[in-house]
């Protein structure tokens, strides 16, 4: 629960006035003790204007691509059109000294619309086999494992 600037003023107003003690008042409030104190420095520090909700700043994570090198992947994928995710990551490491992984290059595509599907054919398993055998040992590779048993039953090691 985020409080307004007015809730926050009426609370510190209401912990100055207690009678039975900050840790109770807050304690009846539901508000810990460390946050009231915060709103309590901000509004000693800056008056009442300290109390207003500061906007959530977004955070920049060591890793993330910027913006300017991104916008370099998509000119250079637009650039090339027939270059896969793989090449345009090589040239723009070439081009501007800086590597991109090749699954960055392939998400940032992705998320601009930038790839297209590889032509490709369709396989599909046939019901049979197209050079029959005549003989048990001419699929031998297929079933080596079985053939390994002696007469016994007892496995070759």
């Amino acid at each position: 629960m985020r409080l307004n600037q007015s809730e926050k003023f009426e609370i510190i107003q209401l912990v100055e006035k207690s009678e039975i003690g900050v840790n109770a008042t807050l304690k009846e409030f539901g508000i810990h003790k460390s946050t009231f104190y915060q709103w309590y420095n901000a509004y000693l520090e800056h008056g009442y204007d300290g109390l207003a909700n500061k906007p959530c700043v977004r955070k920049q994570y060591w890793n993330q691509i910027p913006d300017e090198e991104k916008q370099g992947i998509v000119e250079l994928a637009l650039e090339y059109p027939d270059r896969s995710p793989r090449e345009v990551a090589c040239l723009f490491t070439d081009i501007h000294k800086r590597f991109v992984s090749e699954s960055s290059v392939y998400r940032i595509l992705k998320e601009k619309g930038l790839l297209t599907t590889p032509a490709f054919t369709m396989l599909s398993a046939s019901d049979e086999y197209k050079n029959k055998t005549v003989r048990v040992n001419e699929m031998w590779q297929t079933d080596f494992t079985y053939s390994l048993k002696s007469q016994d039953g007892a496995g070759i090691t």
